[in-house]
């Protein structure tokens, strides 16, 4: 039985993110949890505890609490998956993990599969643990699980939290008594209310993370169980499709985690398995990852150049481009290059790069300039200070379509920083030249 290290504090924005660190690496194992947690009453239920003692026996594990529960600060709610992914890299900081094994179980997995693509550099391999890319069904995305049925689970599960019978609904085959039914309804109390259940629940249900999927660099587990109740393994299929060189393992069982203890122990078999079997995949010269791509530009600037006359249009250009570098600096942004009248920025996240293109425009209205804006999120090249690929030229298109003082995003963009503040507009489903497929956009209000 290992003892209950100590809880130290990762500052990730304005909000204090508790983990706990455990056992000696290399490798250092980044276990992000499931649905909620608490990082010192983990220790107090067996069958975490038989987990933590397995990772912990291969290496060093860190693992925390997100924002919204357990004894991480519950005063923003439980955030975007960007926001959430940001917290996660605040731990890893925190804790000086460069070099992870990253775990994501459940919700985690999402979550594990953002920070893998968006900082490849420190990731040394993947496992994830019943775990989905998308669970709602959709359009383009056939899945069992549809909006009705998972409003009525989740409907459940608030119903039911704080009665020690709502954790049965994640964690199965745990002891039927009224001891067990007590220790899970502490654990319940000390680790969210009913209305950030309901939250998390909803965000996870309708999260979406596709766009990371083909921007995946290092070797890959995913470990499923056959007859899952949450997650179909048919969309845990469809992702390890998605996920270029990942190897599958589809376990028998009926549960999505097992609350026996000792009864996911061939699970951890596999994940030594993997991690002693599998090399490095990422080198020290990253060039793909997953990011967000901002393009700008000046609305008619043809006809002001003209007026204005070459060298009060350089004058005013010199400003904008000042203005708008000031914003991206600001929002944690890298400036590219110019573009013509415009210019090109990426972000390692899609919510920050919204917000600076929201106050681009707003920066340059003093200067008598309107420009238009438009993101994209997904897997982009690096090319020493230059980017390319498809993700570039997504977001290109975009710009193009956006109309005066008009940030216009793709749908990814929307959906990863979707529990955020930030609000959109329909702008209907377009055709983007050059780029297979219809596209919805939105314009951000």
């Amino acid at each position: 039985m290992l003892e209950t290290p100590e809880t130290r504090y990762a500052q990730s924005g304005d909000l204090s993110i508790a983990y706990q660190s455990v056992g000696r690496g290399p490798p250092t194992f980044l276990f992000v949890p499931g649905f909620v947690s608490n990082v010192e009453l983990m220790w107090d239920v067996p069958w975490i505890n038989r987990a933590l003692e397995r990772l912990s026996a291969m290496g060093r594990v860190v693992f925390f609490d997100k924002r919204g529960t357990g004894l991480s600060d519950r005063t923003l709610g439980s955030g975007s998956a960007e926001e959430r992914m940001d917290d996660l890299r605040a731990v890893a900081d925190a804790a000086e993990v460069d070099d992870a094994v990253l775990v994501g179980l459940s919700e985690g997995g999402p979550l594990a599969l953002l920070f893998a693509t968006t900082y490849p550099e420190r990731v040394r391999a993947l496992v994830l643990w019943g775990t989905f890319a998308r669970l709602l069904d959709g359009p383009d995305y056939p899945s069992i699980v549809t909006t009705e049925t998972a409003d009525q689970f989740i409907d459940g599960a608030v119903k039911a939290w704080g009665t020690g019978r709502a954790l049965r609904n994640f964690v199965q085959h745990l002891p039927d008594d009224a001891a067990t039914d007590r220790a899970m309804a502490r654990y319940e109390h000390q680790t969210a209310t009913p209305k950030v259940v309901r939250e998390i629940l909803f965000h996870n249900t309708r999260m979406d993370v596709r766009a990371a999927q083909p921007a995946v660099q290092v070797p890959t587990l995913v470990i499923h169980r056959l007859d899952d109740p949450l997650v179909p393994i048919d969309n845990a299929r469809v992702m390890t499709a998605a996920i270029p060189g990942a190897r599958m393992v589809e376990l028998p069982g009926d549960w999505h985690v097992n609350g026996r203890v000792g009864a996911e122990d061939e699970v951890f078999d596999l994940i030594g398995e993997f991690i002693t079997g599998g090399e490095r995949g990422t080198s020290e010269s990253v060039d793909r990852v997953l990011s967000t791509v901002l393009f700008t530009d000046i609305v008619d600037s043809t006809t002001r150049a003209m007026t204005a006359g070459d060298r009060s249009w350089r004058a005013l250009l010199e400003r904008h481009d000042e203005a708008a570098r000031r914003e991206i600096e600001q929002f944690g942004g890298r400036f590219v290059t110019r573009t013509g009248d415009g210019l090109l920025a990426t972000f390692d996240g899609p919510g920050r790069g919204v917000r600076a293109a929201q106050t681009i425009v707003d920066s340059v209205k003093p200067l008598g300039l309107e420009i238009r804006a438009g993101l994209h999120t997904g897997e982009i090249e690096r090319r020493g200070p230059d980017v390319a690929g498809i993700g570039v030229h997504i977001g290109a298109r975009i710009c193009g379509l956006a109309g005066p003082n008009e940030v216009l995003v793709s749908n990814t963009v929307k959906d990863l920083v979707m529990g955020s503040e930030l609000e959109f507009a329909d702008r209907a489903v377009h055709e983007l030249k050059g780029v297979p497929g219809s596209w919805q956009l939105w314009a951000a209000v």
